[in-house]
């Protein structure tokens, strides 16, 4: 599939990202360059110094909020990209709305509890939507043990699966952009499917 054809297959749809940290920054910026003209953020945190280790911001944007300044990226690579922006921490009684429109979500949080309350929404409202989760991405070294994996009929996971974030065992650039960028390719594979 040429180029040109591979932007009128994605040009209409759109990616919902819960979470603008290190993976929902990093793997919105990748799909943006692909041609993906479409996105819900959603996030209630602000760019601060340690997030310039491993997320899509840079020091000028130190203290705005994570929408807005991942907004502000995108537009940099295309202004005419449609950014609709949720400033609020996600809940199961917000996020239909939110992301109602979405053809696929993808899962960016820090928490353990915030992914399975996403998982449990989206399986709940749209069975049928794909979910792309993050698991496993702390540390150094090891990618060979990063891959992905389907857990169920439309959720999807990228990642270890076993390294967890801890003060010994931080998020870091190199792992986090391959588990981003991971979510961002698989996503696209999945939109051109019709998904």
């Amino acid at each position: 599939m040429n180029w040109v054809t591979i932007k009128e297959k994605i040009s209409n749809k759109v990616v919902g990202i819960a979470g603008c940290g290190g993976l929902g920054s990093n793997a919105a910026m990748s799909l943006a360059r692909v041609g993906i003209r479409n996105f819900v953020l959603a996030d209630f945190d602000v760019v601060e110094e340690s997030n310039l280790n491993r997320q899509y911001y840079f020091r000028s944007q130190i203290g705005k909020k994570k929408v807005d300044a991942l907004a502000e990226n995108i537009k940099l690579l295309d202004e005419t990209i449609s950014i609709v922006r949720h400033d609020l921490r996600l809940d199961p009684v917000n996020m239909p709305e939110i992301f109602g429109s979405c053809h696929l979500i993808i899962e960016a949080f820090d928490r353990a509890e915030a992914k399975q309350m996403l998982v449990e929404t989206v399986l709940a409202h749209w069975p049928d939507k794909p979910l792309i989760l993050g698991v496993g991405m702390a540390g150094t070294g090891n990618f060979n043990l990063i891959r992905q994996e389907q857990w169920d009929k439309n959720i999807y996971v990228c990642g270890d699966s076993v390294t967890e974030i801890s003060d010994e065992n931080p998020p870091l650039a190199p792992r986090v952009c391959i588990v981003a960028n991971m979510q961002a390719n698989l996503t696209l594979e999945l939109l051109l499917q019709g998904k």
